[in-house]
């Protein structure tokens, strides 16, 4: 009987995708360095988001679904960097991970001072365009749900240890109704939205929100492709890379600025969506969108 509950005990964590990882290099931290958590930390924006605050000295806690991910990445940022890395491979779509991460860094005190909310789903692929419903589901789960939750569960461990900062990730396609991508840029929209809110409501517990809102950002090379079949060689232009977005947005994060754009080019565009009539937007983006499809 007794190893019937612990083989039950494994398999629930499993399932939940709850782990821990522990430095093994003999290296002895200080447990009183600020940490970091990097939610969507081991890819993309959320991994260049994780080198810049590496380098300013930021222990971390990263959490993605794969851990094989996580344990290369840990390994990397070890290495570089005089850090420890902690990791949590968990699904953040289901409705429980928020309370599963918040448990874990209350248990052991985490000095967390900074909480960033990066993972989200999108794709060439959204409403009325062969995405099936679970999908659609996911996609507000994850990019809408999972930064609303972690956000307010994770409150009590930033406040005590303010000033600290949450940096939400949205994007350009927050500023506009984009009919190829229409559920996506309106959970970005969301996320836009919920970070001026929130800033407001903590501003007297000494508690920083920011938002990103990049352009294009090349994390693979269908993002490449989609990028110049419906923007051409503007959005080329106005593309980056993510070590150049985590970068700015670290820098601009800490120095509580509220929404960050990367790359003057977006900037200037994001200005310029942001002043149109929306029913232009919508018709600009949607006549992109046919013509990408037509080739």
């Amino acid at each position: 009987m007794k190893y019937i509950i612990i083989v039950l005990l494994i398999t629930h964590s499993s399932l939940v995708g709850l782990a821990q990882s522990k430095p093994d290099d003999g290296r002895k931290y200080d447990k009183t360095t600020p940490y970091a958590l990097v939610a969507g930390g081991s890819k993309g924006i959320g991994y260049g988001i994780a080198v810049a605050l590496a380098k300013r000295g930021y222990n971390l806690l990263l959490i993605a679904r794969g851990m094989d991910t996580l344990l290369a990445v840990k390994k990397q940022l070890e290495s570089a960097y005089p850090i420890q890395v902690d990791i949590l491979a968990i699904d953040l779509s289901f409705e429980k991970s928020a309370d599963e991460i918040a448990k874990w860094c209350t248990e052991r005190n985490i000095h967390l001072k900074v909480l960033c909310n990066v993972a989200g789903f999108g794709g060439a692929r959204d409403y009325l365009s062969s995405l099936p419903l679970d999908s659609l589901r996911y996609m507000v789960r994850l990019n809408i749900e999972s930064c609303m939750a972690l956000s307010l569960t994770l409150l009590p461990l930033l406040e005590k240890n303010a000033p600290s900062y949450i940096l939400n990730v949205a994007s350009m396609a927050g500023f506009a109704p984009i009919p190829v991508k229409n559920l996506y840029s309106a959970t970005k929209s969301a996320i836009v939205f919920f970070s001026y809110s929130l800033r407001y409501q903590l501003k007297d517990k000494h508690i920083s929100v920011s938002c990103l809102c990049p352009g294009p950002v090349f994390t693979k090379p269908e993002i490449v492709k989609d990028t110049k079949e419906k923007l051409g060689w503007f959005g080329l232009r106005m593309a980056l890379y993510p070590d150049k977005v985590g970068e700015i947005a670290v820098e601009e994060t800490l120095k509580k600025k509220m929404i960050i754009i990367p790359g003057n080019l977006a900037k200037i565009s994001a200005a310029i969506i942001r002043i149109l009539p929306r029913s232009w937007v919508v018709s600009l983006y949607g006549k992109a969108g046919d013509k990408s499809k037509d080739k």
